[in-house]
């Protein structure tokens, strides 16, 4: 009800000031006033000004922008070895546009208010100029070309694993909305899978009678070692996701009915992280916030909210359905003593799978008796008498 008044109110205002400007025209009638439609020298003074007012505008705006949010956090903290290639790409592609926006738009706004319309001047026009063409043609062809190469280096650095690499091989599941990962254990080779198999704790649909899925083991958080290179296998049960890892510089989708990859080499631990200048600082502005709202939770006498400490994620970078913003898993990068240590206390998948199917001895009923000793004891009774 509250919309539709809002909206009747705005219908209405609209109306009256079309009514006002109505009435001011019939006021101006018999007034001597320009309507010939025609611009003047006048007119044409005032839009070059105009336009030049503008364009101490846009670099007023742009100024004010990197002063004021130019730290870029996420170009200056990357985790990963190859983080640095990507960082100094879009670092190359910033200041080439930075650059080519400030000298166009000052030439365009220039030449504007240079060659305003003026009573009895006439437009040159020239039919060509193949040197203007020639050098408005092959700058911008060698400037993409230098990024399209650089670009081409560094996703090929990415991307190629050599077979004889000491790597460690990981999934990613992807399903509406959460992730699951499954390390490939100690022979590091995954097991066949297929959404067939998917029942009961088989959440991922692995083939447990291949011989390569008996060591593979399931998790709900990524570990990873400092320095080793990791191989993810990636794939989705329903719909379209992507996994996005931000501080890695990583992102690949994950595409129903297929198995798409991405590598990188962590080289920097969670705990490292923390403890740097930029992640220190939007730490303490978070809790900062936080502790704001939860003095205005407590006095509505709701608990407050928890303090925030920053860890490694797994996102969805697209969107997945209603819960694609939760759809988040925690990262882990620590030492490889720790990450063994970690890994050899998580049960396989095989062994999870044998235990869900053994039956279970209901609650407060007595143990089955052993046959054979059953049989000695009567024995002996029997003796006895």
């Amino acid at each position: 009800m509250t919309s539709l008044l809002v909206i009747i109110v705005l219908v209405l205002l609209a109306v009256a000031i079309w009514q006002l400007t109505k009435i001011f025209d019939l006021t101006q009638v018999g007034a001597k006033r320009d309507d010939s439609q025609i611009a003047n020298d006048k007119d044409n003074n005032v839009n070059g000004y105009l336009m030049y007012a503008f364009l101490v505008f846009i670099y007023l705006t742009t100024i004010y922008c990197v002063v004021e949010f130019g730290h870029f956090p996420l170009m200056s903290n990357s985790a990963s070895v190859h983080g640095a290639d990507v960082d100094n790409l879009m670092w190359i592609s910033m200041i080439l546009i930075f650059v080519v926006q400030t000298i166009t738009q000052a030439l365009l706004h220039y030449f504007s208010f240079k060659y305003r319309g003026r009573e009895g001047q006439k437009a040159l026009y020239f039919a060509d100029n193949d040197r203007l063409e020639f050098i408005w043609t092959i700058i911008p062809v060698i400037v993409l070309a230098g990024l399209i190469l650089y670009g081409l280096y560094a996703w090929t650095n990415i991307m190629f694993v050599d077979e004889d690499e000491d790597v460690i091989v990981v999934e990613l599941y992807a399903k509406q909305f959460s992730w699951e990962a499954r390390y490939s254990g100690e022979d590091n080779v995954l097991g066949k899978a297929n959404v067939r198999y998917i029942e009961g704790v088989n959440t991922l649909g692995v083939d447990v009678t291949d011989p390569n899925a008996q060591d593979d083991k399931v998790v709900n958080e990524l570990h990873l070692p400092i320095g080793k290179k990791v191989v993810f296998k990636m794939r989705s049960q329903d719909v379209l996701h992507s996994a996005y890892m931000p501080h890695f510089r990583a992102q690949m989708n994950c595409v129903p009915g297929m198995v798409t990859q991405f590598a990188f080499t962590p080289n920097k631990t969670t705990a490292e992280m923390r403890q740097t200048p930029e992640m220190v600082e939007k730490v303490a502005a978070i809790n900062e916030i936080r502790a704001k709202k939860s003095i205005e939770l407590a006095k509505k006498g709701e608990p407050g909210l928890d303090p925030y400490t920053f860890d490694f994620l797994l996102l969805c970078n697209k969107i997945c359905g209603a819960s694609h913003y939760n759809m988040q898993m925690k990262i882990v990068v620590e030492s490889e003593e720790d990450y063994k240590k970690w890994l050899s206390e998580k049960p396989t998948l095989v062994s999870a799978v044998k235990a869900e199917k053994e039956p279970k001895a209901e609650e407060g009923a007595p143990a089955p008796a052993d046959s054979a000793k059953v049989a000695v004891d009567t024995a002996k009774v029997v003796a006895a008498k």
